[in-house]
């Protein structure tokens, strides 16, 4: 389910029970999947649809978000060079790159956008934004002076020629949902790698290309963002962004919580109520809905989180109140092939049982 989606099914089945309550739904967003809806809404931004290509450099159309007044684009990556939009298993990621990004990044810029803002989660990628690169003009060129067009061939890179314009917008904020850097053990490559195909017999392969792109472009253009917090996200496509776009990199969650002024919405409420699919663990080391229980539980507030599926550990008890998955009330089949009806079924339950 989207956000969105979850937000108004739980909406739905509370207002049943207790259709009194004054309900303020916000679909939240850590810099992946869904994040250009979520920021989107936010900023009453329309949907625009630019010709382009997938991960695979097959044609597709991919949407953004523009938002006129204030001339900001928002744009996902998911969107366009997504892992969700390729058949499973079909392409290996060193056949994959992001040079389907920068056209929406060149579409944006045609708008005169002054803002820009990239949520880079949820790629099918692992080129550092080369591809991306070369989509805004960067050439790259091996010792004989050949240019590179695959990254699979970056371990022979001697020079990088800059664009005539290496600076697409005033202001271009790429919203992270990790904070590893490009390189090493909790590289791109060895941690996010895998879930996308890349193999163990493959690792040393990856991060020599990579690593020699981060060499020559310290060397020749004086950038050096190969360690910074954010770089490996997306396949290391923070890392592209920063050093041929221009990007500043922010953790997703945060740069979502200015612009719906979180906190401010948190203050006013007598109870949240929050989600993702499966609550354990790893909800309070940097999730969007561990970082909403910890505000919550800071001031105080009720927390309630649902999921389909719950593990909570004894620290996701100590700062959420509730915690309640569709398999308290259906079976997994059901939960996966009806997840907004099981969901709003528990919304009713739960609200059922709520002493305000």
């Amino acid at each position: 389910m989207t956000a969105s989606g979850a937000a108004q099914a739980i909406a739905r089945g509370w207002s049943k029970v207790r259709p009194s309550d004054s309900l303020d739904l916000l679909p939240i967003t850590d810099g992946g999947d869904g994040f250009g809806e979520a920021m989107g809404g936010l900023l009453r931004a329309k949907v625009v649809s630019t010709p382009t290509v997938d991960a695979a450099h097959r044609p597709c159309v991919a949407k953004w978000w523009w938002e006129p007044r204030t001339k900001t684009a928002i744009i996902e990556s998911a969107s366009v060079i997504g892992l969700a939009m390729l058949p499973a298993k079909l392409f290996h990621p060193f056949e994959l790159d992001t040079f389907g990004l920068g056209r929406l990044l060149e579409a944006a810029a045609s708008r005169k956008a002054r803002r820009c803002l990239v949520g880079i989660g949820g790629s099918a990628t692992n080129d550092a934004g080369f591809g991306l690169a070369r989509a805004l003009g960067w050439q790259f060129v091996d010792p004989s002076g050949c240019l590179i067009e695959r990254w699979t061939r970056l371990s022979n890179l001697e020079h990088i020629k800059s664009p005539q314009k290496d600076r697409w917008f005033d202001e271009l904020l790429v919203a992270v949902d990790v904070q590893n850097p490009l390189l090493g053990k909790r590289g791109a490559t060895r941690v996010y790698g895998p879930q996308k195909g890349v193999r163990p017999k493959d690792f040393e392969l990856a991060e020599r290309r990579l690593r020699r792109l981060a060499l020559i472009a310290k060397r020749e253009l004086g950038l050096d963002f190969a360690s910074a917090p954010g770089s490996g996200a997306a396949g290391g496509l923070g890392f592209g962004l920063a050093t041929f776009a221009g990007g500043r990199l922010e953790p997703g969650f945060e740069l979502f919580a200015e612009q719906s002024e979180l906190n401010e919405r948190l203050r006013r409420a007598d109870l949240v109520i929050t989600g993702e699919g499966c609550i354990d663990h790893s909800t309070v080391m940097g999730k969007g809905v561990g970082q909403i229980a910890k505000k919550c539980n800071k001031w105080k507030i009720p927390c309630i989180a649902v999921a389909g599926v719950t593990h909570p550990d004894a620290h996701v008890r100590r700062i959420i109140d509730q915690v309640h998955a569709l398999l308290d009330v259906t079976s997994k089949g059901q939960a996966v092939s009806r997840p907004a009806y099981w969901l709003e079924r528990l919304a009713q339950r739960i609200a059922t049982n709520i002493l305000l």
